[in-house]
């Protein structure tokens, strides 16, 4: 098994390609060990001293280290964590586990459709290829509330793709959208 490596704009997260399929659909996130109880191979790379945070894609893993950690000590380790699980033959997630469905969330009027699927087409492929993802909240009175998970979220560079790409993109198709913020949760 060859697992591929990408940096993210985010420095702390790494994006892991195995080579196949890892969430049959949805995304799911972990940002505590405690939360991983769905996911083996979450679990794994929680046991890994260094790791703190678990995001799963289609065909993605991405990883977020601790700040105190450097990549060059953790990443072989978490290669052969991902390609052990990989052989291993368990899954991915239990059958239990509730994935993240894509644009979950909220009323679905008609300026909140036209906005979960301005952010299904345009937003959640191009976060993905950086190894994170982004889902809708929410709308109310002009503002939409999105979740940034994977290496969106603690990303330098996710206020100025909130603001900058989001907002703008939004705006223009969406006259009723005024502004985009984060939302934690």
């Amino acid at each position: 098994m060859f697992i591929q490596t990408e940096m993210t704009p985010n420095p702390a997260t790494l994006k892991f390609l195995p080579g196949c399929e890892v969430m049959p659909e949805g995304t799911a996130n972990y940002t505590r060990p405690e939360e991983a109880g769905h996911s083996p191979l979450a679990l794994r790379l929680f046991g890994l001293e260094g790791v703190a945070g678990v995001f799963l894609g289609s065909d993605f893993v991405t990883v977020t280290k601790m700040q105190d950690r450097e990549w060059d000590s953790l990443k072989p380790i978490i290669l052969g964590s991902i390609m052990d699980h990989f052989t291993s033959g368990q899954p991915v997630v239990s059958e239990t586990a509730p994935a993240v469905a894509a644009g979950e969330g909220g009323e679905d009027d008609e300026i909140v459709a036209q906005i979960k699927e301005l952010i299904e087409t345009r937003v959640r492929p191009a976060v993905a290829q950086d190894g994170g993802d982004i889902v809708f909240r929410g709308f109310e009175d002009g503002i939409v509330y999105l979740h940034m998970q994977g290496s969106c979220s603690g990303c330098p560079s996710s206020t100025a793709t909130l603001r900058h790409g989001i907002e703008n993109m939004l705006r223009y198709y969406v006259p009723e959208v005024q502004e985009v913020r984060p939302v934690e949760y």
